[in-house]
This record gives C-alpha cells, structure tokens and sequence, in this order.
C-alpha cells in the first residue's frame, strides 16, 4: 500500500530506505484514485517514533491511504523530544479539521495511565474528539491508553493500578476466530504490552456492546471491539519496533529506579545483552491489514459526509 505523506517528513527517507511504498502529494496527484483518508491523534511524546511505527503498520496492503497527524491543542509541549518547528510544520489541531470526516482514525497511548482521566491536561479535549469520531469518522482504532480512555468514556469501563508495571512479549489467544479483525491469526499469538494499569475485565463482559476478541491470561483482554467494529480497542502495543521495549528497558536502569521492570519473553535468553527475539510484528501487521481492509475500505461510504448515517 502507499502512504501519502508530506515529502518533507523526516522520517520519509528511513521508511523508503526499508523498502517501503511512499508516495508525496505530487505523485499522488497524478492519479485517479480515491484514497483512505487516516487520521492519527498522536499523544505519546516521541512523535517521530510513533510516526515511523505506524506508518510501518499501515504500509501491507495495495490501498492507498492518505495520512494526517494531530496533536493536542491543550497540552503544553516541552519540545524535548521533537522540535517546536517539526510540530508545526506535520501536524494540525482538532479545530482546523473537526468540519471534516475521515474514514478511519487511530489514537496512540500516553504516557500518563498513572493519572485519573479527568487529571490529563487534554483530557476535555479528547473527549470532544472521541465524541466527534463518532459521526464524522468510520472506525477509530484505539491503542494502550486511548483504549483505556475509549473504554471509559464511551462504555463506562474502569481502569486500575496494576502491582507493577506489566512490560514485555505475552502470549494471547483469539476468542472469535471468524471476526475478519482477527483473520489469519493463529490461535496463539504474542504482542507487545507496556503499560502500569489494567481495565476490568467485568466491565467489558457485562457490557452487550463489547466484544472481546484476543484474550490474554496474564495481560487481560487485548483486541475489543464495539458497534461492529467502529470501534476498536487494544490495551497493548502491536505497532512497538523491535528494539521499543528494549530503549524503555534501558531508561529505567539509566534512571536507576528503586524497581526496574523487566520486559517479560522479549529478550533472548532474558539477558538484555544478547538483545530482543522479534515475535510479533506478522500478527500486527495482520491486525492493521485486517482493520484497513474490513472495518475502513469495505465500511467506509464512497462519500465520507455519509458517515454521519452509520451511527
């Protein structure tokens, strides 16, 4: 699939390097197609790196899919990981696009889960646009924390604080294997988690509008989805690099933390040293294919302002 993103974007070289389909507006421009329009509200603070990831993710299969990048306008920014000028140049705010609709929309984690939801400085502001995803959007896929925050807001779902921080590779198993969301996959997989809170699991049963479709015996359910798949929530990290778990690894020892989580089944022989087993990433991208595929191309009407009808 081609991406079609800013020529500019820093991170155009590494994807093209690595083999990956981009495409600039120019290019684009040339042909008759419509596109996917994807909007990603990126809330973690190494913007460049979650672009990469992403895009990584979005970039097997032959759609193509025009990309924007929001941030929140309510936050301030210290501007130690990116720069000011990158944040204004790639990336917008809710108000110059909320008259638009878009066929599909992804909201990245935080890092602020230790947090009540009402304490995140953007909170008021997420809220309105998860609001607003649902008429002028046709999935939003949520992940780690925006899955949280979804699941809260939209279904009344409670988080909690985990006894310590759950971080590495585990193990998860499909529950509804004909859902085309979790087509392809095998009965046992394994995905990323990095996260200190967990939701209860209770919630998302007793709740009729809630479907849970991988499960996973230590990590808790992690792929839900709602309104036949407008929704989507997953509570872990599929689009994590290889090498994502093992940079948060070594920050915590460079703090020198009182305890120091160590990323479970991600490390060969544990030893940190011999460096990460990638394990994942076919599943994930599976995942990404799989919600492009059949919650955004197959769902989405030709003409977006249509999307108000679906809800």
């Amino acid at each position: 699939m081609p991406i079609r993103i800013d020529g500019n974007l820093p991170v155009k070289k590494i994807l093209e390097d690595e083999n990956i389909f981009v495409m600039d507006y120019e290019r684009s421009l040339r042909q008759d197609i419509r596109p996917l329009e994807i909007v990603i509200l990126n809330l973690m603070p190494t913007k460049q790196e979650t672009e990469l990831q992403l895009l990584r993710s979005l970039a097997n299969t032959p759609l193509q899919v025009d990309v924007i990048f929001l941030k929140a306008a309510t936050h301030e920014y210290a501007y130690k990981n990116e720069s000011e000028d990158h944040l204004q140049t790639f990336y917008q705010v809710w108000d110059e696009i909320k008259d638009q609709y878009f066929d599909g929309m992804i909201i990245t984690g935080a890092p602020v889960e230790k947090m009540d939801f009402e304490e995140v400085d953007y909170w008021e502001e997420l809220v309105q646009i998860m609001e607003w995803s649902r008429k002028h959007v046709t999935s939003t896929f949520h992940i780690c924390w925006a899955a949280q925050a979804g699941l809260h807001y939209h279904y009344g779902v409670r988080k909690y604080d985990l006894p310590e921080k759950l971080t590495g590779i585990f193990d998860h198993f499909t529950v509804h294997r004909k859902t085309p969301l979790v087509r392809g996959f095998d009965d046992i997989f394994k995905a990323p988690h990095s996260r200190y809170t967990g939701i209860v699991r209770e919630d998302v049963e007793n709740n009729e509008n809630l479907t849970i479709q991988a499960d996973s015996e230590v990590a808790g359910p992690f792929i839900i989805t709602a309104k036949g798949g407008r929704q989507i929530f997953v509570t872990g990290h599929p689009e994590y690099d290889v090498m994502s778990l093992d940079g948060e690894y070594r920050r915590d020892v460079a703090k020198k933390l009182d305890v120091i989580p160590f990323p479970v089944g991600y490390y060969k022989n544990d030893d940190p040293d011999q460096g990460p087993v990638k394990s994942w990433r076919c599943h994930a991208n599976t995942l990404y294919t799989n919600w492009l595929n059949y919650y955004v191309y197959q769902m989405t009407p030709y003409i977006r302002e249509e999307i108000e009808d679906m809800e």
